[in-house]
């Protein structure tokens, strides 16, 4: 009678398998399920976010080194012009006589200071085939030279390090 008494408090029924724990085990396997399932859909939205990050820090870098190189942009355009009437300045000193050597130094250090600084000519010449891509056409003339061809470079090109920051004018010949 005792082992009787015992069997039924340990909620042991005739089969001897516990009769309030069936439906427990299931809860607990469902609970776990559950938890699992959250777990799984955090663990991806942390990696989503961890690779948003990841894209953002990398994004950030590129933008930083392009201000780098592209930040003094202004001001090169500014100092390109000044190099223009240096040019300009220089020519007409010519037409009067011999120009003193240091004039021509100083130009050759504003061209140099600004080549460190990633400025470079666009490599136009007469005869070559227009580009619209690194060259601007003021106008087009008869020309014995073939048609789009550049006849006369007015103002030259240039690039700061890959991108155009100046397109070279030039006159384009036309068929006569």
């Amino acid at each position: 009678m005792a082992d009787e008494i015992n069997n039924n408090h340990n909620g042991a029924g005739e089969s001897g398998a516990p009769a309030a724990n069936g439906a427990g085990e299931q809860e607990l396997k469902d609970k776990l399920a559950a938890a699992e399932k959250q777990r799984d859909e955090y663990l991806a939205g942390w990696q989503r976010a961890k690779a948003d990050f990841i894209n953002y820090k990398n994004d950030e870098m590129k933008r930083l080194e392009e201000v780098a190189q592209y930040g003094a942009q202004g001001l090169i355009r500014d100092l390109i012009s000044v190099l223009d009437n240096f040019d300009l300045g220089l020519r007409a000193l010519e037409k009067n006589g011999p120009v003193e050597k240091g004039v021509y130094l100083i130009r050759t250090q504003i061209e140099d200071i600004l080549k460190k600084r990633g400025l470079t000519k666009i490599d136009i010449k007469v005869g070559d085939t227009f580009d619209p891509s690194v060259a601007e056409a003021l106008s087009e003339v008869p020309s014995d030279k073939p048609p789009g061809s550049i006849v006369e470079v007015i103002e030259q090109g240039y690039r700061l390090h890959e991108k155009v920051l100046r397109p070279a004018r030039v006159i384009v010949s036309k068929e006569k």
